[in-house]
């Protein structure tokens, strides 16, 4: 038997006026919305969302679009959303854009036209430099990707520092030629390519870095032809959990060892890093933390739209296997 706002105002002892502003966010004093909101969980009054859409332009909806679901880290990161979205009564519509500037557009016209609370978007390179702020019908925050400076709230991993942390740790290793496989699509992996390059130069090192499509197909396939060149890299530093799963197979059908031919690190602490033999060292990131960050950052915009734009930069950690034990230099 479906429960409705009289059956709620009957419970509470109150107007059907007053739990329509309990419910809409509207004036009543905090005992009153208490009462109610108690009065909600006691009948287990659960809202017509379809009946308020009519009713107004909010749809308590928010957008989640993705780069790639495939990716473990993307996974991760929508799982902690769609939690911090679930306890404040909102609903999650996740798009998935396998790094297509095309989709992202698509989907962004459908965040439009669902008239979504807001948008937590990991972009591409090509479609966050063309982003601009009051462009859309809502917020946006972006996740894991940045954009130009000052237009948009972001949470991301401090990657500079990450791709910096990985040449440090195979150099304290004996390794000295270090080679890095880098995605070509997004901020991410230039940034990663950054501080890799960075602390190579620091070491008076001379850097390796190709550029791949960020999939695991296209990372096996380059790192192959890289891997069977005369004077091959020693080490490979890989920019995300899905190129460094290409990587590993690689070096497999060529039968090199790990690490005894080749130390391999890179990004993302999957369960399959630590289960292969051996563990693979990577840079592990605070996914929930990502998530959790990126729904406070929408819900602070939604309630102070003009305050200023906030980027939150989050410390990696990283996790020493096997996979860079002692390689030749």
């Amino acid at each position: 038997m479906s429960v409705g706002i009289r059956d709620v105002a009957r419970a509470a002892g109150v107007s059907t006026a007053t739990v329509s502003r309990v419910l809409g966010k509207g004036p009543v004093s905090e005992a009153l919305r208490a009462q109610v909101e108690a009065a909600v969980r006691a009948t287990g009054y659960r809202p017509n969302l379809s009946a308020r859409r009519l009713r107004s332009r909010e749809t308590q909806t928010i957008g989640l679009i993705v780069a790639d679901i495939r990716n473990p880290f993307f996974t991760a990161v929508s799982r902690a959303v769609e939690d911090a979205a679930y306890a404040a009564g909102l609903r999650v519509i996740l798009c998935n854009t396998d790094e297509d500037p095309q989709r992202e557009a698509l989907y962004l016209r459908l965040m439009e036209e669902e008239r979504v609370t807001g948008v937590i978007f990991a972009p591409t390179t090509a479609t966050a430099d063309g982003l601009r702020a009051g462009s859309l019908g809502f917020p946006v925050v972006l996740i894991d990707r940045t954009g130009p400076p000052g237009l948009h709230d972001g949470v991301v991993l401090d990657n500079v520092a990450a791709g910096t942390a990985l040449v440090d740790h195979l150099v304290e290793r004996g390794v000295s030629r270090i080679g890095g496989l880098f995605g070509s699509t997004s901020s991410t992996a230039r940034e990663r390519r950054a501080g890799y390059e960075a602390a190579m130069a620091r070491h008076g090192l001379a850097p390796e870095a190709r550029t791949v499509l960020p999939n695991a197909e296209a990372a096996g396939a380059e790192a192959a032809r890289w891997l069977a060149e005369p004077g091959r890299p020693a080490a490979l530093i890989v920019s995300n959990g899905l190129l460094l799963m290409g990587a590993l197979r690689a070096a497999r059908t060529l039968r090199l060892s790990v690490p005894g031919d080749l130390a391999l690190a890179g990004f993302d602490n999957e369960p399959w890093t630590d289960l292969v033999e051996p563990g693979l060292t990577v840079v592990e990131q605070p996914v929930d933390e990502i998530g959790r960050q990126a729904m406070r950052l929408l819900f602070d915009r939604l309630e102070r739209p003009d305050q200023p734009v906030r980027r939150v930069v989050l410390g990696g950690r990283l996790v020493v296997r096997g996979s860079t034990g002692r390689a030749g230099s």
